[in-house]
């Protein structure tokens, strides 16, 4: 008949479980990170070929497109490492389907590249779809950090997840930054366009700060406060001021891209620490849930030797005395067992509604970005805006109201939901 000793046996093997399914998703994050930086550099030299520049950068475009081929194969190496059968896949429906998305987005790359090398798309276009692909490969990790079962991973996902959210707001700030530079000037479009890029920057580098450890931190702050940065800014601000009656030499397009490539440049270092520091993280808690697995195994042995040694038999392990943990007068010495069982019961429960409390506030972050991107579609949908209108729609709420974007946009959901016909 099953015991005790078995139910909690199980809830730990369980446990354990969870944590190895988790390291191989971990795995593929890390090599998911290096296919999106492989496609953010093949996009960037995409552009300059597509503006006129092919005869000087077709060649590393193509040393760059192979790259992203053989980071591809590595990418779909680790999905076939996944056990789709195993009965803990049965909470990651959503991450599965956006597995499903990026694969079909990846097999239309092959055409885009063709495209690119014909120059029968524009810049703006190439741009768009090597985009698509990136947030798609950038859903992947954000429903891998929502589906983690540990805190501590939990929060080093989070913290992957937004810098590699900035960094590809980065790359798109990049690429229209050239545009903007080689056609001497930028107009209100892509004015409005580096701007929404970089208050996106901002707030996924604010959440990435939150979530990161003391070293990927001071990273950051040491590359935020380098003279590469410095320039990119007052570039920034040459930007701001050109008109189509003050323009700029094109030239400005090339040191633009520069800077900006090696900005991203560093900025795949810290994405490299971020992601080997996960790793680690995931094989430490999986040899520590394994040690406490077999500690706890051998600990409820004795318990159950114990027991029956006192002639008490296995049916004494239900006699639970209430939830009084003290000793009573005159209580037979099995009781006393019986006690130990309920205080390891007591201690694994304890343990377990701490993980999902941390768990929880790991969370924070990633629930707030889900309801941004809720709110930003019911007003698109609603009200016909692209993504930086309505953006902006929610931003300009949050300063009127002194609140914070998510609070703004929990409240028009809310308000969406109270106005639909019961």
């Amino acid at each position: 008949m099953t015991s005790a000793l078995d139910f909690m046996l199980a809830a730990r093997r369980s446990e354990m479980q969870a944590l190895q399914a988790l390291s191989v998703t971990c795995a593929l994050v890390v090599q998911v990170s290096r296919l999106v930086h492989a496609l953010q550099r093949e996009r960037g030299y995409s552009n300059f070929c597509l503006g006129g520049q092919a005869a000087t950068h077709v060649k590393m475009l193509d040393e760059l497109s192979q790259q992203a081929r053989e980071q591809e194969q590595v990418v779909r190496g680790a999905l076939g490492q996944i056990d789709l059968e195993d009965s803990t896949s049965a909470d990651k429906a959503q991450l599965y389907t956006r597995i499903a998305y990026a694969l079909h987005a990846l097999d239309g790359l092959p055409g885009l590249r063709q495209r690119v090398r014909e120059e029968t798309v524009t810049a703006s276009e190439a741009t768009r779809q090597f985009s698509r692909l990136v947030a798609a490969l950038l859903a992947v990790v954000f429903e891998a950090a929502d589906t983690a079962v540990d805190p501590r991973v939990t929060r080093a996902l989070a913290a992957l997840f937004n810098f590699m959210q900035g960094k590809e707001l980065a790359g798109q700030e990049r690429a229209t930054g050239v545009a903007g530079f080689m056609a001497g000037f930028f107009d209100a479009t892509l004015q409005d366009r580096l701007r929404f890029l970089q208050d996106g920057q901002q707030r996924c580098f604010e959440s990435f700060t939150e979530s990161a450890d003391d070293v990927a931190r001071t990273a950051w702050e040491q590359l935020c406060g380098a003279e590469l940065v410095e320039q990119i800014e007052r570039l920034r601000q040459v930007a701001v001021r050109t008109t189509s009656a003050q323009r700029v030499q094109g030239e400005l397009g090339d040191l633009w891209f520069d800077l900006t490539s090696a900005r991203m440049d560093t900025m795949k270092q810290i994405e490299d620490q971020l992601a080997d520091g996960l790793q680690q993280l995931c094989a430490q808690q999986t040899r520590k849930a394994k040690a406490d697995l077999d500690n706890q195994r051998r600990l409820l042995r004795q318990l159950d030797q114990l027991d029956r040694d006192a002639g008490q038999g296995a049916p004494r392990l239900y006699n639970v005395q209430a939830t009084d943990l003290q000793a009573l007068p005159g209580e037979a010495p099995g009781g006393e067992v019986n006690r130990s069982l309920l205080d390891a019961l007591h201690d694994q429960t304890q343990r377990l509604q701490q993980l999902q409390d941390e768990l929880e506030q790991a969370r924070e972050t990633l629930n707030e970005r889900k309801l941004v991107e809720r709110a930003k579609g019911l007003l698109m949908s609603q009200h016909g805006l692209n993504e930086e209108e309505a953006y902006r729609t929610l931003q300009n709420a949050a300063m009127e109201r002194g609140q914070r974007l998510a609070e703004v946009a929990r409240t028009v959901l809310e308000h969406s939901s109270q106005r639909k016909p019961s």
